[in-house]
């Protein structure tokens, strides 16, 4: 098989490696480009293992550059989401597959150091073995089995508790259509007592600064940000593994809102207005193991 062949087999998990460390597309792709620009100096035809070694690569460009973009996000103004991922539909039947690339799943991951969110991800979410992680990170199998236990109790012990009730989809379309009405009311007969709101506008749109908890503060923010006056839009899609909207105001994307519920209750909302990281939503874009 050739290289470009092998790498376009195991591309999918290549870019689902690179984005779960990183919680961005446009750094996974750039990091996938990298990746291949070294696969086709390696001789491939003596390489065993393809996938474990491709996965070597990304894993060590993605830590790279995840240490740059930790040190960029230490003066990101307000709070930080990851830029949506948008995928086909039958991501959501994977379901460790769509939990692993949640807004819930990259927000607690963001809180670990690069090399525990390298090991939990290669061992936690895609199953490699601590040898084999060992040699992708560099570091010996001992300090790889210490990372990935500090990693997986952060992890946790941070984790909110995420449910898939069949009617998800509709309890979410219910939310955010009350959402765009601009009134309190129908919101707070949808949210949870201790719901959060996490919205991301990196300065450049209106959105909190903090997490905010509550439902009557999320409500009343909820319906102050709505445009009045304006024509809006709503589109569907499967972002980061769970149904989301795609909210256009006068023909242009505003925001991407997908949220978690449990016992038909709203839990945990996540709102992406940072134009920038909105750039790339059109793209669908393939994640596998």
């Amino acid at each position: 098989m050739s290289a470009e062949a092998l790498f376009t087999e195991h591309r999918g998990l290549l870019f689902a490696v690179a984005y779960e460390m990183l919680g961005s597309t446009a750094d996974a792709e750039d990091v996938l480009q990298d990746s291949w620009l070294r696969w086709e100096t390696v001789l491939h035809d003596e390489v065993r293992d393809p996938r474990a070694y491709l996965v070597r690569i990304v894993t060590r460009q993605s830590l790279n550059r995840l240490r740059t973009l930790q040190r960029q996000r230490e003066t990101y103004v307000g709070t930080w989401l990851p830029e949506p991922l948008v995928t086909a539909p039958d991501v959501l039947e994977d379901v460790e597959l769509a939990d692993s690339v949640s807004f819930a799943m990259l927000v607690v991951l963001e809180t670990l150091t690069p090399l525990e969110r390298a090991v939990f991800v290669l061992r936690e979410i895609f199953g490699f073995d601590y040898g084999e992680i060992a040699t992708m990170t560099e570091r010996t199998e001992a300090a790889v089995r210490q990372l990935a236990s500090r990693a997986r109790n952060h992890v946790q012990a941070r984790r909110p508790r995420i449910e898939r009730p069949e009617n998800s989809e509709q309890i979410i379309a219910e939310f955010f259509a009350a959402a765009s009405t601009g009134q309190v009311e129908p919101l707070l007969e949808l949210l949870a007592p201790d719901v959060v709101l996490r919205t991301d506008g990196g300065g450049k749109r209106k959105a909190a600064l903090n997490p905010i908890s509550g439902a009557d503060k999320v409500a009343r923010f909820l319906a102050a940000v709505v445009p009045v006056g304006s024509q809006l839009d709503v589109e569907w899609a499967v972002v980061n593994g769970a149904p989301a909207i795609m909210l256009y105001v006068d023909g242009e994307l505003d925001s991407v809102g997908t949220g978690l519920a449990v016992d038909g209750k709203i839990t945990e909302i996540y709102l992406v207005r940072n134009p920038d990281k909105l750039v790339g939503v059109g793209i669908q874009r393939e994640v596998g193991r």
